[in-house]
């Protein structure tokens, strides 16, 4: 499948869809510009609303834009329908044949296309064996668990070797545990087969675990692109920052700013951080600590008065105030620390070299 890698380019594209209640037209996707490299495992992650669906939707001729152009390894497709578009797509129901076993539904997409008889049999025993549905071929669909109908709805779609794979948030009808299985089993085939796969999911673990890159999306537009790293440990927006993970805002202001590096005064206390984007002297701004990199201990930065302290097994959990702002603490292996309890006073800890400004 290796010669099968194709790029995905969107260029300003924007679909405007019309309120049912109000008649008034309003912007699904607007003016998103997209370079998805062949190869890679790139996720929509977004809110409900937030136009992700409805890009994988274009992406695979369900939907047309009502302006821009969508190119496929340099073709452009905007004009093409789903069935001429060197893509497949795992569905969020599965969309299995009920009356076909396992390999006639494996084997419907490769008929259609009149293969000879031998060639369908070949690959696709080939691919129910890269999805380790083996020997499983004759089972009717309802006979199968919901992660095994999820791999058949794989295998369904990799059989026909397509260019590009499209996931609409195909775990969620499966339970915690078996949706955790489920991505690692589907990060590890992507590899194997060097496919270039776009994922849409509103699941913020689920994007950190299985994605080069991660497209955030909010109303409509695309607030952030980059890796799980760029996205967690530097968001460009308080959207992002809040979306991605657990996280602190506390109230802070410039002080002053050089490069990279800026001195703001938080609770009274003047402390230098890194991680500077932007704002002026003067300018209020927040300063972003997430759970697991702050502490309390006997001295620190920053006064605090815990308000909860809940033992979670891996981590003690807390809440302080710092000032008249709630902080969230996760404390990692606590065994042997020294456990703070609600109405104690202590010190908000935390490396400066580890937060940002927004």
């Amino acid at each position: 499948m290796e010669e099968q890698k194709k790029g995905v380019r969107l260029e300003n594209i924007s679909k405007i869809y019309t309120d049912p209640k109000t008649g008034k037209e309003f912007y699904a996707v607007e003016d998103i510009t997209l370079d998805i490299q062949p190869g890679t495992f790139v996720t929509l992650l977004g809110p409900s609303g937030c136009g992700k669906t409805t890009t994988l939707r274009m992406i695979a001729g369900f939907e047309s834009p009502d302006r821009g152009e969508i190119y496929l390894g340099g073709e452009a497709i905007n004009s093409l329908t789903p069935n001429k578009r060197d893509t497949a797509m795992v569905f969020q129901s599965y969309a299995l044949l009920p009356h076909y076993n396992v390999f006639d539904n494996v084997a419907y997409g490769l008929k259609i296309r009149k293969l000879p008889r031998e060639e369908i049999r070949r690959r696709v025993l080939d691919i129910l064996k890269l999805v380790e549905m083996e020997g499983m071929e004759s089972r009717m669909t309802n006979q199968l668990s919901g992660g095994q109908q999820q791999r058949v709805a794989l295998a369904r779609a990799l059989v026909l070797e397509p260019g590009v794979l499209l996931f609409d948030e195909p775990l969620s009808n499966l339970d915690a545990k078996l949706r955790v299985t489920m991505r690692t089993e589907i990060r590890k085939i992507q590899q194997k087969v060097g496919i270039t796969a776009i994922y849409v999911t509103h699941d913020q673990s689920e994007a950190m675990s299985i994605s080069d890159k991660i497209i955030i999306m909010h109303k409509g537009r695309v607030e952030q692109v980059g890796t799980p790293r760029e996205i967690y440990y530097h968001p460009t927006s308080r959207f992002v920052a809040d979306f991605i993970g657990e996280t602190n805002f506390v109230p802070a202001k410039i002080v002053s700013a050089a490069g990279e590096k800026a001195v703001i005064d938080v609770a009274g206390r003047r402390l230098e951080v890194n991680n500077f984007a932007h704002g002026r002297p003067g300018e209020e701004a927040a300063l972003v600590i997430r759970p697991e990199a702050a502490a309390l201990a006997e001295e620190g930065l920053l006064e605090a008065e815990v308000t909860l302290s809940t033992f979670m097994g891996s981590h003690q959990y807390y809440q302080a105030l710092v000032g008249s702002m709630e902080v969230q603490i996760t404390d990692y292996n606590p065994m042997g620390r020294r456990i703070y309890e609600a109405g104690e006073k202590a010190w908000l800890d935390f490396d400066t070299r580890g937060v940002y400004i927004l």
